[in-house]
C-alpha cells in the first residue's frame, strides 16, 4: 500500500477491499469489546483547517479506541503555510509523531504534507476529495449488498470533492457510476478522464447526464451532497437556483422503479439538495455511513500508523 492515503488514486482494488474487510472486522470487534491496541504508543496529530464533526470525531476516537493518542491543531494554531512553510511544518512533525490527519482548504496542502513528511498522511478532507467518505460508503454498501461488483451508482448534485472520490473509487470496486449536474458544475476534467481510464479498464461504465431521472433509472445507490460546499457562500443564490431541479425527493427516487438505497456525506441542508422524508426513510443509509467512517479509518490508521 501507498504511504499516504492523499487520493483514491493511492489504493488499487484489492486494497480497497482489503480495507474494507479489515473496517468491518474492527466493527465487528468492537461490538464484542475487543480491543486491538494497534497504535498503542503511537501519536497522531490533526490539523483541521475547516470545521468538522464527523471527521474529528471519527479519528479521534477511532485513535482512541486503537491504543494512540491525538494531537488536534486547527490550521491557525500553526499558520500552515502562512506562518510557517508547509514543508518545514512537515518536516518537524514527522520528528514528533507517527501519523498526519489532515483536513485542508486547498488539496495541494495535504500532497505537500505527504512529499515533504516520511510520516505517512491521511486526507481528511480537501477542495478536491474527500477519500475516507468514499471508504466509509463502500463499507456500507459491503454491508447492505455484500457485492458491490455490478452496482450502479448515482449521484445526483455538484461534481464536487465527494463526487471526484467516488468516480475514482466506482470502477476499482466494479460499480457503474453515473452523475447527473447541471451545465457548468460538472466535476474536474483531470478527475472525468481518469474515471473514463479506470472505467475502461474494469469495464465499468461511467457518465455525465443532465437529468437527474435518468442518473436515478435502475440505481442501486443514489447519492447526493450540498449544493454549497464550504468556501463557496459567496455563489449559495446562484447554486441554489442551478440545483433546483437536482433534489433528491421522493418522486425521484419512486421514479427508480426499484429498491434503492440513499446517502449523504452530511451535513444535509434538509429540504434543499435533499428532503426529510428521503434522508430519514427506510431507504437512507446516511448514519450507516457516518457509523463506518469509524471503522474504515480505524482500518486505515492501522494500516499506515502501526
Amino acid at each position: 500500500m501507498h504511504k499516504d492515503l492523499v487520493s483514491i488514486d493511492d489504493l488499487e482494488p484489492e486494497e480497497i477491499f482489503e480495507l474494507l474487510e479489515s473496517g468491518l472486522e474492527l466493527k465487528k470487534k468492537r461490538a464484542l469489546g475487543i480491543v486491538e491496541p494497534v497504535l498503542q504508543g503511537r501519536t497522531v496529530v490533526m490539523i483541521f483547517e475547516k470545521p468538522s464533526l464527523r471527521t474529528r470525531v471519527t479519528f479521534e476516537v477511532g485513535i482512541t479506541q486503537l491504543g494512540g493518542q491525538a494531537i488536534y491543531l486547527q490550521g491557525s494554531d500553526i499558520g500552515l503555510g502562512h506562518r510557517e512553510s508547509i514543508a518545514d511544518i512537515a518536516r518537524n512533525l514527522e520528528r514528533w509523531v507517527d501519523g498526519i490527519v489532515a483536513r485542508a482548504s486547498s488539496h495541494q496542502t495535504v500532497v505537500e504534507l505527504a512529499r515533504w513528511a516520511d510520516t505517512p498522511v491521511i486526507n481528511g478532507l480537501t477542495d478536491r476529495e474527500h477519500p475516507c467518505q468514499a471508504l466509509a460508503l463502500a463499507m456500507t454498501l459491503r454491508e447492505k449488498k455484500c457485492d458491490l461488483r455490478g452496482l450502479k451508482f448515482a449521484f445526483i448534485g455538484d461534481g464536487n470533492n465527494v463526487a471526484h472520490s467516488f468516480m475514482l473509487l466506482s470502477p476499482k470496486a466494479g460499480m457503474d457510476f453515473v452523475i447527473a449536474c447541471p451545465e457548468g458544475y460538472e466535476p474536474d476534467k483531470q478527475i472525468t478522464e481518469q474515471t473514463k481510464d479506470l472505467a475502461a479498464r474494469f469495464g465499468t461504465s461511467f457518465s455525465i447526464v443532465r437529468d437527474p431521472f435518468e442518473a436515478v433509472k435502475d440505481a442501486d445507490v443514489v447519492y447526493t451532497d450540498v449544493w454549497v460546499s464550504m468556501g463557496q457562500e459567496s455563489e449559495a443564490v446562484e447554486r441554489e437556483k442551478a440545483f433546483r431541479s437536482y433534489q433528491v425527493n421522493r418522486e425521484l427516487i419512486d421514479s427508480a422503479e426499484r429498491e434503492v438505497l440513499i446517502s449523504h456525506c452530511l451535513p444535509a441542508h434538509r429540504g434543499q439538495e435533499i428532503t426529510d422524508e428521503v434522508l430519514d426513510g427506510p431507504g437512507s443509509i446516511a448514519l450507516d455511513e457516518a457509523e463506518n467512517r469509524l471503522h474504515i479509518q480505524k482500518a486505515v490508521m492501522a494500516r499506515l500508523f502501526a
